[in-house]
């Protein structure tokens, strides 16, 4: 079995789970996530925690297994905990701010960019050059984190540019002086 799949997902109280055909839906205070369920695995709840099985011992059928316990278990924590992605922003004159549903990025650029906020993600900005995003979608919290990102990747001589908290920028060394 897949050491992953087999784990049950533990249902915390204030989590709603109910499985339809072909979806696990999951309900908790902070939203509401719906998680698709391949074909040839169930779902099914047991006192307070949801087991995952699987048809039949196919490698398909094993990567799917571990695939649905997963995402079905970051569904579970997105509801009741959330998900945060931090971002630094290294430059002089790099900045951002927000202002109402859109984020404001000034990244050296001639002119400031602006990033439209989208629904179910909060976006802070704290001294001006460290961002985070919070949300219950893990998904989406990484991916609006990765588009943060995309705007002005970090370059390797000076550093420059926008990289995650937890990151390691490789640096390089410039031309050598004569």
């Amino acid at each position: 079995m897949s050491r992953v799949g087999k784990q049950p997902v533990a249902i915390p109280g204030a989590v709603k789970v109910s499985v339809t055909e072909g979806a696990v839906q999951v309900k908790g205070p902070k939203g509401e996530l719906s998680t698709p369920i391949p074909p040839g695995i169930a779902c099914e709840v047991k006192g307070g925690n949801l087991v995952v099985t699987r048809r039949d011992d196919s490698k398909q059928q094993k990567a799917y297994h571990g695939l649905t316990r997963a995402l079905v278990a970051n569904a579970v924590k997105g509801v009741t905990e959330g998900y945060k992605r931090e971002l630094d922003i290294v430059g002089v004159g790099y900045k951002a701010s927000v202002e109402g549903q859109k984020a404001v990025f000034a990244l050296g650029l001639s002119h400031p960019v602006e990033f439209p906020i989208p629904k179910g993600i909060t976006i802070t900005v704290e001294k001006a050059t460290h961002v985070i995003v919070t949300g219950f979608d893990r998904q989406q919290v990484g991916q609006v984190a990765a588009q943060i990102r995309a705007m002005r990747k970090p370059e390797p001589y000076k550093g420059k540019g926008v990289h995650y908290s937890d990151e390691t920028i490789i640096r390089k060394a410039g031309k050598a002086a004569k």
